[in-house]
């Protein structure tokens, strides 16, 4: 008869499931790489089945591991009700996250990352890195993740951005001005997409602006126009025209994080929204 499930083993196979890193699954965890690898080997022996494929750069599930994942998430879920009989108060943590470094997932991001910690109240704000700034030097904001072009104020680097002119292969190079797809005016990209541009004498016009990524990759997919974008958020189906059309190239940039939290509950939330932007 199979024995009872270690939690410490199952939480830590469906963060690495999750994030598809032993080591972003260590730091989400606030432990060592080391001690998630052993403790997924031991609930794989407790099973009796390979739960994950293991490649020097990635980890991926198994079959067997794609079985299991609902149960674990269910077995997880389950353990916190259970804390949650005596639990603590709820608690709000106020976020900022622009979407040129996040692209159209933040939602989806974000709704994984509350499911370990049903009781945090989330409070989002999707905005311009530069207003995100402002909002937490004023206070407004717990931790603010934005995209950094230049030198900044205090901040951890999640990861490093290569950006690119993306269009569809379908659009027409002009004989005028470059048809450029932004977000709003402020964005930090779009002011450094421009001023590249006229430093390379390019001429350039307005074809869209998007209030939000969703709508910027939309114009791009139906062809509107080119989007100075990371390559990492670019739509599907899209190139970068940028060597092939003789545009500058516009370098890259950091995302970084800054965070203000102080209890043990908000550092833990943290740590998993770290890991998840180191993943990428």
């Amino acid at each position: 008869m199979m024995g009872s499930l270690d939690l410490d083993a199952v939480a830590a196979f469906l963060r690495t499931a999750e994030l598809n890193s032993f080591t972003r699954a260590a730091e989400a965890l606030g432990t060592a790489q080391s001690l998630v690898s052993t403790r997924i080997k031991r609930l794989e022996q407790s099973l009796g089945q390979t739960l994950l494929q293991r490649h020097p750069r990635l980890v991926r599930l198994t079959s067997e591991g794609e079985r299991f994942l609902p149960a674990a998430r269910d077995l997880m879920a389950a353990h916190e009700r259970a804390l949650a009989a005596f639990a603590q108060p709820a608690e709000r943590i106020a976020i900022g996250i622009s979407e040129q470094a996040v692209g159209p997932d933040a939602p989806a991001l974000l709704a994984r990352l509350a499911r370990h910690d049903p009781g945090l109240v989330i409070g989002l704000r999707i905005e311009a890195s530069a207003a995100l700034d402002d909002a937490y030097e004023r206070g407004e904001l717990d931790v603010a993740i934005v995209r950094r072009l230049g030198p900044g104020r205090t901040g951890e680097v999640l990861r490093r951005d290569v950006f690119g002119w993306f269009a569809m292969p379908s659009l027409a190079r002009p004989d005028g001005p470059l048809p450029l797809v932004n977000l709003v005016a402020e964005c930090r990209l779009r002011l450094h997409a421009v001023a590249t541009l006229e430093r390379a004498g390019i001429a350039w016009r307005e074809a869209f602006i998007g209030g939000g990524m969703a709508a910027v990759l939309a114009a791009v997919g139906g062809g509107l126009g080119v989007a100075p974008l990371a390559v990492r958020i670019a739509p599907r189906g899209a190139v970068d025209i940028g060597p092939d059309w003789g545009l500058p190239a516009l370098g890259a940039s950091d995302v970084v994080l800054r965070s203000q939290v102080s209890t043990p509950r908000a550092n833990a939330f943290v740590r998993e929204l770290a890991a998840a932007f180191r993943a990428g």
